[in-house]
């Protein structure tokens, strides 16, 4: 960017972003040195599973909610129009499933780690794929989240880059380390409120410096930003209703179903009923930060409209828009620049500790503890955080090679949800819904999902299929006779210069169909190879890791004739009095939890009413 354009910070605005940083290490120092001071890996890695419903809640958000989202969506809605707001019907279902699903198997079985549930159901080799798949997504998403908000301060006020790459990454790393997943989550809580303070600041003024909301609504009617349903079906639009409501479902699953960041902090809560009950929470707190971000791209798109910033922004134009439009509005008002900032940065921090703490999490349970299972708790509490450190040092490293992407960063964070979550939440279907699929099924379903998904999203990059084009940005509507009036809407701007035929447009499929494509990729090879190799009897699934999908949607069939068609699973089966209620509940780091009577942990009745043994899993955590 023209040094002469850059905007730059007051002092005020660089001591509100230092006491964000100040604030999240000190949250990270108090339970560091406070409660069990993180003296053992249950306690650093599940925060002692002791967390309420709201903190969970909040951080779930918070997780989801990163600097890549405050960023990308709005510049996505100026550019586009609010067809992406259509995103939020996804949350329902993308919701509902986890909590009346997911968590119930998961929490039952008293997991650290969610790969180790693909040991329980197919076999270790299934686990550790698993594992290395979600560090290998980890890890990429993780470079996107640092670099993004770095990269927009950078462009608008000359910032340094890498000091404020390394400002994130170092704090973010040492509050992660020292106080485990307890500081994690109270952080996210607190970086939550400053999230929604600096988008709510941002639209107030930028609403009153646009000459009201009445002017603003006009201005964004006029330049066609306020999109209809658009129900076309084909899947190589970049965002219809169906991309958006439908494709976006498989998306959420794979984020709020099975992603590790997100089933950590559901395994954190005290009870299941509080597990389901943060999950329902989030759902307001998800559509009140997707309508905050889409009312700040309307703003900037009235603010701006009729202007072309993209030789003031140079690459990445519309990524650093949004930041040149806070700084626009917000310079003769010191202190607000600095709170939107520090609003991005604590997106930023708040999903790149999560990430540390999960991949911290996976790699000690998945891949360490196996190997040395005589390890003592405080070796194992110390590599656990050397590990949070490397991971820490790992995404800064990341973070240099993320400027290489030429695509918006939303798109590319997506995209790597889509092309590697997808198989993922693949795996954990064909295990949880289908109880005739096998390891070797399992580990062939795998391979060709992320094989499937690998080639159509690098296909894609290679040969630039985007959807669509951008909206002009133009205020004024279009005449079409002397009396009418009309906007034209996206579906005009969003025709190609030549439809694609043949491989490209194979990869021209939507990126919000990616996690859709991949999952049913992994659950149709793995079942057709689980047939040709002998499927899973009965007996042999482990008991309590099975949903009964088929018995639920067809209930209105005889007993005889589901259970001749396997619809009546093995979390229905009957086990003998000792496995039903073992005398002592051991918690997974070997230690005798509360539950010294036999009583199992608090529940709520989502799955059938049965007699499901309780399953003993030794991590040595």
């Amino acid at each position: 960017m023209d040094p002469s354009n850059q905007k730059h910070f007051t002092v005020v605005d660089y001591v509100i972003f230092g006491l964000l940083l100040a604030a999240s290490m000190a949250i990270g120092l108090y339970h560091a040195f406070s409660g069990g001071r993180q003296r053992t890996t249950q306690e650093f890695l599940m925060a002692g599973r002791s967390m309420g419903c709201l903190p969970v809640s909040l951080s779930l958000l918070a997780s989801f909610q990163s600097a890549v989202a405050i960023i990308g969506v709005p510049a996505e809605i100026y550019t586009h129009g609010t067809q992406y707001w259509f995103i939020g019907c996804a949350y329902v279902l993308g919701l509902l499933i986890p909590a009346h699903v997911f968590i119930p198997v998961l929490y039952r079985l008293r997991l650290s780690s969610a790969y180790q549930y693909l040991e329980l159901r197919f076999s270790k080799a299934v686990r550790i794929c698993g594992t290395l798949t979600f560090i290998f997504q980890t890890v990429i998403y993780m470079g996107v989240c640092v670099y993004t908000p770095a990269f927009a301060l950078n462009a608008v006020t000359g910032f340094e880059l890498w000091g404020a790459v390394l400002a994130t990454g170092l704090v973010c790393t040492l509050y992660t380390a020292m106080g485990g997943l307890k500081a994690v989550i109270w952080t996210d809580v607190f970086q939550t409120v400053v999230m929604f303070a600096g988008q709510l600041a941002v639209i107030v003024v930028g609403v009153l410096q646009s000459g009201g909301v009445s002017e603003v609504w006009r201005k964004v009617w006029e330049g066609n930003r306020i999109s209809g349903l658009d129900l076309n079906p084909d899947p190589t639009e970049r965002h219809t209703f169906w991309t958006l409501g439908v494709g976006g479902v498989f998306l959420m699953l794979s984020l709020y179903g099975v992603n590790q960041s997100q089933v950590q902090r559901y395994l954190s809560a005290r009870t299941e009923k509080e597990a389901v009950r943060s999950c329902y929470m989030v759902f307001p707190s998800l559509q009140l930060a997707l309508s905050l971000s889409c009312v700040m791209g309307l703003v900037m798109f009235a603010r701006y409209c009729g202007e072309d910033h993209t030789d003031k922004l140079g690459p990445s134009s519309h990524d650093a828009m949004v930041l040149y439009f806070v700084m626009d509005m917000l310079q003769g008002l010191p202190g607000l620049p600095g709170l939107f900032v520090a609003c991005l940065f604590s997106a930023a921090l708040s999903t790149i500790s999560s990430s540390f703490n999960s991949l911290a999490t996976v790699t000690m349970e998945d891949l360490i503890k196996p190997h040395f299972p005589a390890m003592t708790e405080a070796k194992a509490t110390l590599l656990s955080k050397a590990l949070a450190m490397s991971y820490g040092l790992l995404c800064l490293a990341m973070a240099y090679l993320t400027h290489l992407m030429g695509e918006s960063v939303l798109q590319v964070a997506l995209k790597i949800f889509g092309m590697v979550g997808g198989p993922i939440l693949g795996v954990f279907c064909l295990g949880m819904f289908f109880p005739w699929a096998n390891s070797t099924g399992a580990m062939a379903g795998l391979g060709a999902g992320l094989a499937l998904s690998f080639w159509v999203g690098i296909g894609s990059i290679i040969t630039r299929s985007s959807g669509t084009r951008p909206l002009p940005p133009t205020c004024r509507a279009i005449l079409l006779s002397n009396n009418t009036t009309t906007v034209i809407q996206t579906a005009l701007s969003n025709v190609t210069l030549s439809r694609p035929s043949g491989l490209n447009r194979f990869y021209s499929l939507s990126y919000m169909w990616y996690s859709a494509f991949s999952c049913f990729s992994v659950i149709l090879t793995g079942l057709i190879i689980s047939f040709i190799t002998g499927p899973m009897k009965e007996e042999d699934v482990t008991p309590g890791t099975t949903f009964p999908l088929f018995g639920k949607l067809f209930c209105f069939l005889p007993e005889l004739v589901k259970k001749q068609l396997c619809f009546v699973t093995p979390s229905g089966q009957t086990a003998s009095p000792q496995q039903i209620q073992p005398p002592l509940h051991k918690e997974n780091n070997g230690l005798v939890s509360e539950y010294e009577d036999g009583q199992s942990p608090e529940t709520d009745a989502f799955l059938p009413e049965t007699n499901t043994p309780s399953v003993e899993f030794e991590t040595g955590v």
